[in-house]
């Protein structure tokens, strides 16, 4: 009876739950996605070089990629919605301290310790779908949710970037108000961890961190992670300064290209979860590897592409295929690892991405300087590393679990 009554309240509130993560989500990517436009004015504002604006966007995800870890261990062990409100109140403060600033170290400071903030958002999130949805589900929702990086990409690329072009700080008081507003919907809607009343799970062995971050899937899963965010957050901080450049564009002109491109990403991880679901359950390696080697060639295309219209199209269809490898990987483990080490095991994988997040903005920004402006080298160096990602998913085990 007390099984029945815990399963009643979640799917009952479970509209409540999904609304909260979603809105949590968007303004997470709103705020990845909105400050490679923001670097543009603030980089003319302050004379900062592509080396210097690139450390601003990789401290970011140096405190994200530290912090992904515990966060994760966190969700495990005090339960998601606690960490998850913490993230939000956090990146909600160091928002609105970066609309105030001006000068290059507290730039750096005030966006590491916004990765702080963010690192316990992906992980705690997927906790929370673990303990409040069936196995069944747990893909198609996730899917649904990760569909915010669209979103947040439409808001950073339209609201974001009318602001940005006002008055970059504007955008970042915005911003801050906006993940406020969120915290405020996690705290109503995001339940507290579900109590686990069945004997059978009470009696399971615990499996320890450290065969969590020992294990051959997890480990495979973050350098996988790793690999295709060179390519994922290259795009994203650079796209905008490659856009600008080359076709002479203004702010605002690329915010609305880049808000359409983000409608087809959005669309991409929507459609992509029901394919998980439905046709390629079983075959998630083969989509993966599919999907990252069709990323390399059209990102290739496009950078060699001299015609807007058919850059856009190529841009468009990159966002579209590589989204759809991102949400395969980020869904595996819902499929191949226990539910007691979920938000452990999303963490450690993340770990991958964030690294990727913070590397990739500095390497191809010295890509760039060193090639004198051109972004060549540095969009096949993205290719390069998609091509990597699909060789290392093949080496996953899909019949070894976590516990295993």
């Amino acid at each position: 009876m007390e099984v029945q009554m815990e399963k009643k309240q979640v799917k009952k509130s479970s509209f409540g739950l999904i609304f909260a993560l979603m809105a949590g989500y968007s303004m997470i990517y709103m705020d990845k996605s909105m400050i490679s436009t923001a670097i543009i004015p603030i980089a003319k504002s302050f004379n900062l070089d592509t080396g210097q604006t690139g450390l601003i966007m990789s401290f970011f995800f140096l405190g994200y990629s530290l912090m992904q870890i515990p966060g994760g261990w966190l969700a495990d062990k005090i339960g998601p919605k606690k960490v998850l409100m913490l993230s939000l109140f956090l990146i909600s403060v160091f928002s609105f301290a970066f609309g105030v600033v001006s000068s290059l170290m507290l730039f750096v400071l005030i966006r590491f310790f916004a990765g702080v903030g963010h690192a316990g958002y992906p992980s705690s999130c997927s906790k929370s779908i673990a303990d409040n949805f069936p196995q069944e589900r747990r893909t198609f929702i996730q899917s649904l949710i990760l569909s915010t990086s669209g979103i947040g990409g439409i808001l950073a690329f339209t609201l974001g970037t009318n602001l940005v072009a006002m008055n970059w700080r504007y955008a970042y008081l915005a911003l801050g108000s906006m993940f406020f507003i969120a915290f405020v919907l996690v705290a109503i809607f995001v339940p507290n961890t579900v109590k686990e009343t069945n004997p059978q799970a009470e009696k399971a062995p615990k499996i320890s961190f450290a065969a969590i971050i020992t294990n051959r899937n997890v480990l495979i899963l973050c350098l996988a992670m790793l690999l295709l965010n060179f390519l994922l957050y290259g795009n994203m901080s650079w796209l905008p300064s490659y856009l600008s450049s080359k076709f002479g564009l203004e702010i605002a002109k690329v915010g609305l290209l880049l808000a359409v491109n983000a409608i087809f990403q959005t669309l991409a991880t929507l459609f992509v979860g029901v394919l998980l679901s439905k046709v390629f359950l079983g075959k998630e390696k083969m989509f993966i590897v599919s999907a990252t080697i069709l990323s390399a060639g059209l990102i290739l295309a496009f950078v060699a592409s001299n015609n807007l219209v058919l850059s856009t199209v190529l841009l468009i269809l990159i966002s579209m295929v590589s989204v759809s490898a991102f949400t395969a990987i980020f869904t595996w483990p819902h499929k191949i690892f226990d539910q007691s080490v979920i938000g452990s095991s999303i963490g450690i994988i993340n770990t991958g991405g964030t690294l990727g997040g913070f590397l990739a903005p500095m390497i191809l920004g010295y890509l760039i300087k060193s090639a004198s402006g051109s972004f060549v080298v540095a969009f096949s160096f993205m290719a390069g590393a998609s091509l990597l990602c699909g060789l290392t998913i093949l080496l996953v085990n899909v019949n070894k679990e976590a516990k295993n």
